[in-house]
């Protein structure tokens, strides 16, 4: 019965149940009539009978007798049908039957042709309905197809039509999802391809450059060993870019899984520092560390001590001779967060809301190291784990990351 919960069928239903009604009532008025009308007939029919035999002389015991007699014999059936009453005879002879049947025959088609029209008339009203419905929703659909998706149907009708159209609808918006799906993947793509052959081009042309500088002079010993080093630096270069880009790519398209685990916070510090400290030391730096060595964090440790190597590289990278990353950290009852300050140059307040923009590189900047993916991939790599990375800093007086973790639910 779940096509009731449809408006117009219901209604088409209620209009079904409620010509029956009339129809029963009307059949039982009329039947009344008919009884009626049929009693005031054979009444008349008697009287004229009565009126005969009395003017004959009949007396009229015999004539009650006559007229309330309900048992006949063939000795009756023989008699009438010598003055042609048998059961051949034709109804319209009979004047009783033939005024019962001239008087029923316009109730009788009155009431047909009422019935006929109100059924005609309710079916006709209903299938409109839904050939306009249907015309309707052909023509949003054909929408659709077209790409126009400004034009829905009603979401407030029930029913067995409405669900499939809502269903429609709903295709509709999955096939517009993906295709915008499709549509960002392609640009993504675009772009990376874009920013990876921008990011190349320039080693790529400094190694041809210094290949054909130690082409030309293979017999200058000093002039070798100097390009050969830049050749070095430039490789290690595009291997750090293609390396950050494989890791950001993959976390931009969801293909890591980060396995994340309870661990001793120093741990997965020390992990992530251990091939940054001899940097230090040989630039004059110092990286120091406290807070409770006993704490433990959730998180994924290869990954989160990729993020925390990124943002200490890059306070190398932006603090002179002699001075501090200091690395600490908190624990309240939701959160863990790491704190990595440094007394560094500090960053630019014009420049401090594009930091995490890939290949962002200051005007203030551009002598120092790095491709501009390292603070990008930190950022990318901490949401992943459903943390924050935030940043704050001064010029001249240095910066300050805080990485944000969840406790274990």
């Amino acid at each position: 019965m779940s096509f009731l919960y449809d408006k117009s069928a219901r209604r088409y239903c209620i209009f079904i149940l409620s010509f029956l009604v009339l129809f029963w009532v009307a059949g039982i008025n009329m039947m009344n009539k008919q009884v009626n009308f049929t009693k005031e007939t054979f009444l008349s029919y008697d009287n004229a009978v009565a009126t005969s035999l009395l003017e004959q002389g009949i007396s009229e015991d015999i004539i009650a007798t006559a007229l309330t007699n309900k048992d006949g014999s063939t000795l009756g059936s023989e008699f009438l049908a010598k003055i042609g009453l048998s059961e051949k005879v034709d109804a319209n002879r009979l004047f009783y039957v033939s005024s019962v049947k001239d008087a029923m025959i316009p109730f009788v088609f009155g009431m047909g042709l009422l019935s006929s029209m109100l059924m005609v008339g309710g079916t006709i009203l209903f299938l409109h309905g839904r050939e306009e419905l249907y015309i309707k929703s052909e023509k949003i659909i054909r929408d659709y197809i077209d790409g126009n998706n400004t034009v829905h149907l009603s979401q407030t009708n029930e029913g067995t039509v409405w669900r499939m159209l809502s269903a429609v609808e709903q295709l509709d918006a999955i096939l517009q999802s993906k295709n915008d799906t499709e549509r960002k993947t392609k640009e993504f793509l675009k772009t990376t391809i874009s920013d990876i052959s921008h990011q190349l081009k320039t080693p790529l042309s400094a190694l041809m450059m210094y290949q054909e500088i130690i082409e030309n002079e293979p017999d200058n010993i000093d002039t070798v060993k100097e390009f050969s080093a830049k050749t070095g630096t430039a490789l290690k270069r595009m291997e750090q870019l293609i390396q950050a880009m494989l890791k950001i790519t993959r976390l931009d398209v969801g293909n890591i899984v980060f396995e994340k685990d309870n661990y001793n916070i120093c741990n997965v510090i020390n992990n992530a520092i251990s091939e940054l400290t001899t940097r230090a030391t040989g630039e004059s730096k110092e990286i120091v560390i406290t807070g409770n060595p006993e704490q433990m964090i959730f998180c994924d440790m290869e990954w989160t001590g990729e993020a925390i190597g990124n943002i200490v590289k890059n306070a190398l990278d932006h603090t002179d001779s002699g001075g501090k990353i200091h690395i600490s950290w908190e624990r309240t009852p939701a959160m863990l967060r790491i704190f990595i300050a440094d007394n560094g140059h500090g960053i630019a307040p014009e420049d401090i809301h594009h930091i995490f923009k890939r290949f962002y590189r200051s005007k203030n900047t551009l002598n120092t190291q790095g491709v501009g993916l390292g603070l990008p991939l930190a950022k990318a790599i901490i949401e992943g784990q459903g943390g924050f990375l935030t940043v704050q800093s001064e010029c001249s007086r240095g910066t300050a990351f805080t990485l944000s973790f969840l406790t274990e639910p």
